[in-house]
């Protein structure tokens, strides 16, 4: 095990009828409150109607900044920071899933700073500050909200990027399970798609080669995942799937399961972060696509890891490696279509000849963030072919 920091200090309140206790988490940090929220579902499912109760019972200045999207965009939050500066916030409360909680992040970042916020993004300048930011959460499957980092996508040039600092890292998330009730099957799939992709590449794309500890955590969340999923599918209000599932989410990426395992690396989010930023399809869809496709090209690499997790997860018997490995892989896309989550460029309307597009577009993200020796644009090519 490797040398390492660990520090997360993010409150978290979790359980039935937790959201009631916003308003009073909320005035810790300020009286005036910018609600950053998505495109009405949480009127439609009470959320709304019981986070508003609880700011008014605080005492609390509502400004409402309603109308974030899935796969959420910089223009977009470029209007919330000016509604912040304007309105004199000092606190912001992002109330739903990871895109309304990427919008909130950069937000607060911005309504700090006179800088061009695309800076952070491109690493051309680090965040020097941000308003405190608190969680409402109602789809679990990023951890945004115990970690520090935000992702959002440049319209004009279909560049989708993050960034990561402590200033961003919110102060308080609430998480209801029941909140997620009404979440709709497939963003359920995908949700569980998210969370495992972001245990699985660290697992497999590290520097330090004895784990055990890290690797038995991932493989036991992972499990949980997986099986929290089946069974929300089968009945979305099964209170302890939910549960299971917005905890494990939360845990497989607030730093706990990279403890100690030196530098990681996410292919396969750079490359899913190309389809979406091309194609507008949920994050988790992508990640379906390219994370099976990613695996299946770097096996070889790592056999042995490989058959591990396969043994584990699915009980393959087999004892070859590389079998083990590979029939791993392809029980795990078996698992994400059996959920409702594309495997395929083309089950999600993607066509083949673009693949040099989006290979393109993901190389300059491998640039950025320090693949390219590795994934060059043609290594991208080669294993995008394998999303066909």
């Amino acid at each position: 095990m490797q040398n390492f920091v660990f520090e997360n200090p993010t409150k978290i309140v979790f359980g039935k009828d937790q959201i009631k206790k916003t308003g009073r988490e909320v005035k810790k940090f300020g009286r005036k409150v910018l609600m950053v929220y998505g495109q009405g579902s949480i009127k439609k499912n009470g959320i709304y109607d019981r986070v508003i109760a609880s700011l008014n019972e605080a005492g609390l200045q509502i400004v409402e900044f309603p109308g974030v999207r899935s796969n959420p965009v910089l223009s977009y939050a470029l209007k919330g920071i000016d509604v912040a500066k304007r309105e004199g916030v000092d606190v912001v409360l992002a109330v739903g899933g990871g895109s309304v909680m990427d919008t909130a992040k950069t937000i607060a970042v911005g309504a700090k700073t006179d800088d061009d916020v695309w800076d952070y993004f491109v690493f051309k300048k680090a965040v020097q500050g941000a308003l405190p930011l608190l969680t409402v959460v109602t789809i679990s499957a990023s951890a945004s909200e115990m970690n520090p980092a935000a992702v959002i996508t440049k319209e004009e040039d279909a560049q989708k990027y993050s960034f990561r600092s402590p200033f961003a890292q919110p102060k308080t998330s609430i998480l209801d399970p029941t909140a997620l009730f009404t979440l709709s099957p497939a963003y359920s799939a995908y949700s569980a798609v998210d969370a495992i992709a972001h245990m699985l590449e660290p697992y497999f794309k590290n520097t330090e080669p004895n784990s055990l500890l890290q690797d038995r955590l991932v493989e036991g969340l992972v499990k949980t995942v997986m099986e929290s999923a089946e069974a929300i599918l089968k009945d979305p209000a099964d209170y302890d799937a939910r549960a299971n599932m917005m905890w494990a989410a939360i845990l497989g990426f607030n730093g706990m399961t990279t403890a100690g395992i030196g530098l990681i690396g996410l292919p396969a989010h750079m490359m899913e972060h190309a389809v979406s930023a091309l194609y507008d399809i949920a994050h988790g869809a992508g990640l379906s696509i390219t994370l099976p496709a990613w695996m299946s090209y770097i096996v070889g690499e790592n056999p042995a890891k490989f058959a591990r997790l396969a043994r584990k997860l699915f009980g393959i018997e087999e004892k070859d490696d590389l079998k083990a490995g590979m029939a791993g892989i392809a029980r795990l896309k078996e698992w994400f279509k059996s959920i409702g989550s594309p495997v395929s460029l083309g089950e999600a309307q993607i066509p083949e000849q673009d693949i040099g597009k989006i290979a393109e577009n993901a190389y300059a993200l491998s640039q950025l963030w320090g693949l390219s020796d590795y994934y060059t644009e043609e290594v991208i090519t080669d294993i995008l072919k394998l999303c066909k």
